[in-house]
C-alpha cells in the first residue's frame, strides 16, 4: 500500500502545516532529525531511521553524532540541550511503557531550562509526528530507502 499520508492529498496539506509550525518553533533543523531518529529507532521505524540519517548526512552532521543517537546518554558527542531534548523524546515514544506522568516532573524542568515555549512546543510537535509517521510506516511495512511524494 502506498503511504496514506500521500493517498489522502489533504493528510499531507495537514502534515506540511506541522512541519511548518514546527520550523516557525526555533529548533535548529538537526536537533530535529536527531530527535527524530532516536524516535525512530525506538519504534523500529527502517524508513524513517533511514531518512533521518539520510538527512543529517546531507546537513553535515558529524559519524560520530548520528552514530551515538541510539546511545546518547554514554556518548559526548550532545550538549545538554540536546541531551534533555533525546530524554523527552524517549519519554513520550514510551508513553505506554510506564505508569504515572509520562513526562517525569524532573524531566520537564530539565527541558525547560534548555528550551522556551515556543521551542518546546516544537519539539514536541516534532517527537509527535514522528511517533505519527513511525505508527504509518509499520503498518504498511514502508521499506527504507523508500522515496515519499
Amino acid at each position: 500500500m502506498k503511504n496514506p499520508a500521500f493517498v489522502l492529498p489533504d493528510g499531507i496539506k495537514g502534515i506540511g502545516s506541522i512541519f511548518k509550525a514546527i520550523n516557525e518553533g526555533g529548533i535548529s533543523h538537526e536537533l530535529q532529525e536527531l530527535v527524530g531518529l532516536r524516535a525512530s529507532q525506538i519504534n523500529g521505524c527502517s524508513a524513517c531511521v533511514h531518512a533521518h540519517v539520510d538527512n543529517l548526512v546531507k546537513a553535515g552532521t558529524s559519524t560520530e553524532r548520528i552514530g551515538g543517537v541510539a546511545a546518547w546518554r554514554e556518548a559526548p558527542f550532545f550538549t545538554d540541550a540536546e541531551r534533555a531534548a533525546l530524554a523527552l523524546t524517549e519519554a513520550v515514544t514510551r508513553v505506554a511503557d510506564r505508569s504515572g506522568h509520562a513526562v517525569p516532573d524532573a524531566l520537564w524542568d530539565e527541558v525547560a531550562d534548555h528550551f522556551d515555549e515556543r521551542e518546546l512546543s516544537a519539539l514536541i510537535l516534532v517527537i509527535g509526528v514522528t511517533n505519527m509517521f513511525n505508527r504509518i510506516n509499520a503498518t504498511i511495512q514502508e521499506p527504507a530507502g523508500t522515496k515519499w511524494g
